[in-house]
This record gives structure tokens, sequence and C-alpha cells, in this order.
């Protein structure tokens, strides 16, 4: 599984596990946060792996330590994509690099 598939892969789960979170009053924020990672891991997708923004992650170690691993943001980093509220994809993936080269 190359890095690009495997990040679209985590992202489209993390969307899935926001679709399947029942809150009360939650006034539509579930569905709106699982359609944007979503929507990033759909923009993920047409990325290269030598994108720099791919690169970025691999050098935060979110690939694992020879960059070659499933992709693991670390726990701030599974933070940030929990809270993720939505924004342009390219967003989400400099803040997932930031937060991973700081843990």
């Amino acid at each position: 599984m190359s890095r690009t598939e495997s990040l679209a892969a985590y992202l489209r789960a993390q969307g899935r596990r926001r679709l399947d979170r029942v809150e009360v009053s939650d006034d539509g924020r579930n569905a709106r946060c699982a359609l944007a990672l979503l929507d990033a891991a759909a923009y993920v997708e047409s990325l290269a792996d030598d994108d720099p923004l791919v690169e970025a992650l691999e050098q935060a170690g979110c690939f694992g330590p020879l960059g070659f691993d499933e992709f693991s943001p670390g726990e701030q980093g599974a933070r940030c994509v929990r809270d993720w509220a939505g924004g342009e994809p390219r967003e989400l993936l400099l803040t997932l690099s930031a937060v991973a080269a700081s843990a």
C-alpha cells in the first residue's frame, strides 16, 4: 500500500467513524466533520507519494521510522483529525504534519 493510499484509508475510516457517531443535539456537526474527512481522503488519493504534503507527513514520522508503515499520526495527530471541523484538505494535511512534527 502506498503512503497516499494508507493516508486516504485512515481519513476514510475516521470519516466513517464520525458518520456512525450519534449525538442527540449535535446539529449535524458529526455529519459535516465526516464529509470533510471523506473529502480530504479523496483529495489525498489525487496526490503522488512524493507530493510535498505527503513528504512532510513522512518526515514527521507518520509512516513509521522508515517511511513505509501504515499512516499513524500519533495521539495528538489523531486528536486533530477527530476535532477537524472542516476546511480545505490541504489545511488538514499541513496541520497534521505540524502537530506530528512537534510531538
